[in-house]
């Protein structure tokens, strides 16, 4: 039985729900998981519903028979055949630790992606990355060739195919031109619990305040700086007696797993965008167990 996932945007009414589960039930399909949000604030409704084709029904065919649904509540719809891995580019500078991170993670099958590249505007991963047997591309960046080097950047993203670029503490500010083109598919970890600290150093500005808990927040990409919709964050608690670098040793572990559970909430379709919000829905049954152990 091949699984699928719908994810569904419109305008709340009634009967959405009825119709969905009439039209799997009446393809042969069977619910396994299904998580719904009705925003009274803005009158959208958003639905996530995850099921197994038990009498051969495929993509095209459920996408086809579903548009007369779709028209009569005016719905955005996918399907997703839910054992096709989505493509991810990563961009990273000198800090390595959200890189090696979704490496390993990869590697034992925790997160339904396929990393197809990894950019960088230094040499340092190189030899990490190749070890990976990942293409790794070298993209130096200046004020002077900005432009040149983000369109080598999107070449990189159109022939293999990614679906996703993610940000692992990629050191460069992206150009409003290139967050319109990828907008919803630039996923961004930055190291502070925004909106506070937003901007350069958020640990130096952190510890100049004397908070008791540092963060990290994975959001997408806007054109406006640490702006965009937030997807997943955390903290770790702090004290006084400690550094600015304490600060950034501590920082390391919660920003990968924030940014790994951002990852894995969209390349699995949980996430919807909500004006400057998202929805975010928790995981089905099962889909955070790995291939293997290590």
């Amino acid at each position: 039985m091949t699984k699928f996932c719908l994810t569904v945007t419109c305008a709340t009414t009634r009967g959405i729900v009825a119709a969905i589960a009439t039209f799997l039930a009446e393809h042969g399909c069977n619910i396994t998981d299904s998580s719904q949000f009705d925003d009274t604030e803005t009158g959208q409704f958003f639905m996530r519903v995850s099921f197994a084709s038990e009498e051969g029904a495929d993509q095209a065919a459920l996408e086809k028979d579903f548009a007369k649904i779709a028209e009569d509540f005016a719905m955005t719809f996918a399907f997703h055949d839910e054992s096709v891995k989505m493509k991810v580019v990563i961009m990273v500078s000198r800090f390595g630790h959200c890189l090696n991170d979704l490496l390993y993670r990869v590697r034992i099958g925790a997160l339904p992606v396929e990393i197809v590249a990894v950019i960088s505007n230094h040499m340092d991963y190189q030899k990490v990355v190749v070890n990976n047997d990942i293409p790794f591309h070298y993209i130096r960046v200046t004020k002077e060739n900005k432009p040149e080097a983000e369109a080598a950047i999107m070449k990189v993203v159109e022939d293999s195919g990614a679906e996703l670029i993610v940000l692992a503490r990629y050191m460069q500010i992206l150009s409003d031109q290139m967050c319109k083109v990828m907008s919803g598919r630039i996923i961004n970890i930055h190291h502070s619990f925004l909106p506070s600290f937003k901007g350069a150093n958020p640990y130096k500005q952190a510890y100049a305040r004397g908070v008791k808990l540092i963060g990290a927040t994975s959001h997408y990409v806007t054109a406006d700086l640490d702006e965009g919709p937030i997807i997943e964050q955390d903290v770790v608690r702090i004290t006084h007696a400690q550094s600015p670098e304490d600060f950034v040793s501590l920082g390391r572990d919660v920003e990968s797993q924030v940014l790994a559970r951002a990852i894995h909430a969209h390349a699995n379709h949980r996430v919807f965008l909500n004006g400057n919000k998202t929805v975010v829905f928790q995981a089905s049954p099962g889909s955070y167990s790995s291939e293997r152990m290590g």
